[in-house]
């Protein structure tokens, strides 16, 4: 059965890419959103992370970019079994420690339900802006990445690398999966190998499937490895076949995980196109559902 994530809306806004109703939309049309993917069975919800995005480069990046932490909290009180995904995480704005303690945290809040999406980033100014170090970030990603999976689910996390060293410090709480799941993201050949030699998945974005394709023949992948490939501007009410299709393409060039973006006109069209998808795709939630809020 394929398994299809939700590439939020509201929280991230591409230009050509949000509709107009997420303009006004706020937390609680989200978590309308939020509800009806996880009853649906879908498998999980993004939210990516920009501080502050410089006004020149918004016109192509967007300037709305919504907390993840702070939304992930909200959202894992009304939701029971979806993931949470951060899509992505950018390694050089944060201490390893501080990702495993506030991440770790909503791990515990949410029943394990977390999935760290982390990058080495791009945007220069926003490194400048942090006081980020922007020349070498990669190397810089690689010592924190094997820092956070040290820590991310230890009382008593030590690590000794070439950029990162700690012991002797508690961190309570942390994360209750004995391994929270790590996707990188990237486009580039270094991306998808920092991905397989340190992590549990590949989130690519900006490629084409022909080259996603050789990319992946090129790289002998971890067993379990996973690889989320988007299917997007799906409307899966009106062109069931073109969804069926898109979703069907992004599964042949190698996902395991397809993360979907649908059309929309309102949170009431958003929510009838996901249960639609849903349908098409016989996506079915566990039946170990009840009411209520929390935890899975």
């Amino acid at each position: 059965m394929v398994r299809i994530g939700v590439t939020s809306p509201i929280v991230t806004r591409l230009p050509g890419v949000a509709g107009e109703w997420e303009a006004s939309a706020g937390i609680a049309e989200l978590a309308e959103i939020a509800v009806a993917a996880d009853e649906l069975g879908f498998e999980y919800l993004t939210c990516s992370e920009h501080v502050a995005v410089p006004t020149g480069v918004a016109a192509t990046r967007g300037g709305t970019y919504w907390d993840p932490l702070s939304t992930f909290g909200f959202l894992a009180a009304r939701t029971r079994r979806i993931r949470l995904l951060t899509q992505v995480l950018v390694l050089g704005y944060h201490h390893p420690l501080e990702i495993a303690k506030r991440y770790g945290t909503l791990d515990a809040i949410s029943g394990g339900r977390v999935t760290l999406g982390v990058g080495v980033g791009s945007l220069r100014e926003e490194f400048d802006l942090l006081g980020a170090r922007f020349a070498g970030r990669g190397e810089l990603a690689d010592d924190a990445l094997r820092a956070i999976r040290a820590a991310m689910s230890q009382r008593e996390p030590s690590y000794d690398g070439t950029h990162h060293r700690f012991g002797g410090m508690l961190v309570e709480p942390h994360a209750v999966q004995p391994s929270v799941p790590v996707w990188v993201g990237g486009r580039t050949v270094r991306s998808l190998r920092r991905a397989t030699q340190l992590g549990d998945g590949w989130v690519p974005f900006g490629l084409d499937r022909e080259r996603l394709r050789e990319m992946l023949s090129d790289v002998d992948l971890p067993a379990d490895f996973e690889v989320i490939l988007p299917a997007g501007g799906l409307d899966p009410a009106d062109d069931p076949d073109g969804a069926r299709a898109d979703v069907a393409a992004a599964s042949a060039a190698g996902a395991t995980v397809v993360g979907v973006t649908v059309v929309a006109s309102s949170v009431d069209h958003y929510i009838d196109q996901l249960t639609a998808l849903a349908e098409l795709f016989d996506l079915a939630a566990p039946a170990t559902k009840s009411s209520g809020g929390g935890h899975p």
